[in-house]
């Protein structure tokens, strides 16, 4: 056999090996993916709370000398270095999770595209990272840094719902004021992280003793930021109460978030009085950008196949289709 010929049979080999619907593999990498999203968050947290954020002084190199830090560099430069190592393998996963989905490209359109939104958000993420240290940490890139961090996380979460339903039209499965209230919840929502990130750029975090900050009072700041908190929070209270009394497919994530949001405020409120000690405030980091992803699943859960909803309906009774499409 030439070498073409056998080129062109592996290739054939590997395409046919490549699943036609979701299945075990690409749950597995789709989760894998999330928890990598995650964790990045996390690792980013620990570089800014440590002072390490210029622990690797260039970019794309840690140092003009060097691809990888030095001894020399001690342990500031091992947890930036560690950093933009897991940045390199959230982007080796997230190519895997569009090839395995790639076969059924044509089929689920959907998971195609929220893959690839991934993909370009992993490089866009390295390369904002990359001007991040290159400013010398400026804080509001340190903070737009964040925020994209967090919309992939955003999109991996969407992708592991979009996963689990089957294709094809949906059509709203809970009442319109309360499909709008959750829309007004995420406003909420984002309005909190976005004085999140002022504040916590106004703060003593700012990566490196030498890194600027940006001028806002950070003791106004952190009531600022705790207004649309609480009301978030009043939101998020109600769509859960409702969701029980109604018997809603949301009720299982808006009690989700309701529970992250509980957690998140007593994080805030302890490390507001302790002089924000840095793991309180790492972990605050990672539990905004899982509110994220819990407020993405209640919204997208909205809305069902347009199937599934009718067979609910037609169990549930007329009355419960009259009082949903007519709420």
């Amino acid at each position: 056999m030439s070498h073409a010929a056998a080129t062109t049979t592996g290739r054939s080999r590997f395409y046919n090996w490549l699943p036609r619907a979701v299945d075990r593999r690409v749950r597995i990498f789709a989760w894998l993916s999330f928890v990598a999203e995650v964790l990045i968050i996390a690792t980013g947290g620990a570089v800014r709370l440590t002072g390490s954020g210029l622990g690797c002084p260039t970019w794309p190199t840690c140092t003009a000398e060097s691809l990888v830090n030095t001894p020399e560099m001690g342990i500031h430069g091992v947890i930036e270095f560690g950093n933009r190592t897991l940045t390199g393998l959230v982007g080796i996963l997230a190519v895997i999770v569009v090839v395995l989905v790639w076969r059924m490209r044509a089929e689920r359109r959907d998971l195609f595209v929220l893959s690839l939104i991934v993909v370009g958000g992993v490089v866009a993420q390295a390369i904002v990272g990359g001007i991040t240290v290159l400013t010398g940490l400026n804080p509001f890139i340190v903070g737009f840094h964040y925020v994209a961090s967090l919309v992939l996380v955003c999109v991996c979460a969407a992708f592991l719902v979009r996963m689990n339903s089957v294709a094809g039209p949906r059509e709203r499965a809970v009442p319109r004021w309360y499909a709008i209230t959750t829309h007004v919840t995420t406003l909420a929502l984002a309005v909190t992280i976005v004085f999140g990130v002022l504040t916590t750029g106004a703060g003593p975090h700012s990566g490196d003793a030498d890194a600027g900050r940006n001028g806002f009072n950070a003791e106004v700041l952190e009531h600022v930021h705790a207004w649309p908190g609480y009301i978030l929070f009043a939101l998020v209270l109600t769509l859960t109460v409702v969701a029980w009394l109604r018997r809603l497919p949301t009720r299982t994530w808006s009690t989700t978030l309701l529970g992250v949001v509980l957690v998140q405020i007593a994080v805030g409120l302890y490390q507001a009085r302790n002089g924000l000690p840095e793991f309180a405030v790492g972990v605050h980091m990672v539990l905004a950008a899982l509110a994220a992803a819990a407020m993405t699943v209640l919204v997208l859960h909205l809305k069902a196949p347009r199937a599934a909803h009718a067979t609910t309906d037609a169990a549930d009774g007329p009355a419960l289709a009259a009082r949903t499409a007519h709420s």
